[in-house]
């Protein structure tokens, strides 16, 4: 189970290899890796930050 935590310049989440997702998995978000957890940073001005698909239809 992730374990996320609210911070004001985004999201710190906690969690193990198998619950990665793939930017996470390819790094292209900061990540490091403590024994079996992974940290991860989601920032709030990353572009693409949530996963949710743009809709890009006017």
């Amino acid at each position: 189970m992730a374990v996320r935590i609210k911070l004001p310049g985004g999201t710190l989440k906690m969690k193990v290899y198998r619950e990665l997702r793939a930017r996470e998995r390819e790094r292209r978000v900061p990540v490091m890796k403590m024994g079996s957890l992974y940290f991860v940073w989601w920032s709030n001005s990353q572009p693409g930050s949530h996963s949710k698909p743009q809709d890009s239809h006017q």
